[in-house]
């Protein structure tokens, strides 16, 4: 964990981002460490775990990072922990939470409130649209003889 928070605040010095820094642990060895650069990269989803996610992925060569776990400073937003899972880490550790990171204006109650369907004023339009055609790649992803599915 303190490899974490040194990376958020290596991030703070560089004025990367917000307070966040994130390791990828695998056999007890950093495989990789991140930290926020939405800032730097103008990009609202370069999140620390995001980024050490990212980094992980490529350094191993692949998106199955089921025999890591992921060290955060911070309990990770409903983003990074959607990728968390989509990647497979079967264990998150972290410090500080999001009612922590909620006083200091990084909220995520709006999200989850949407996630939940418990608020629909102020958030995205949901709207279904040409289901027909976008099952045509779908049907073919599925008689594909030879793929990776993931």
């Amino acid at each position: 964990m303190t490899v974490a928070v040194a990376e958020a605040e290596k991030g703070l010095r560089r004025k990367d981002g917000g307070p966040f820094g994130a390791v990828i642990i695998r056999n007890g060895k950093i495989v990789a460490k991140a930290h926020n650069e939405v800032l730097k990269n103008s990009d609202p989803t370069c999140h620390a775990e995001m980024q050490a996610i990212r980094a992980a992925a490529k350094k191993l060569k692949r998106f199955d990072l089921s025999d890591c776990e992921i060290y955060s400073s911070c309990e990770p937003c409903p983003m990074c922990l959607a990728a968390i899972c989509w990647a497979r880490i079967p264990r998150i550790y972290f410090g500080a939470t999001r009612d922590d990171a909620a006083a200091i204006g990084f909220a995520d109650a709006k999200i989850y409130d949407f996630i939940s369907g418990k608020i629909k004023k102020n958030s995205p339009i949901k709207k279904q649209l040409g289901r027909k055609v976008c099952l045509v790649p779908f049907q073919k992803w599925l008689n594909l003889k030879s793929k990776t599915p993931y």
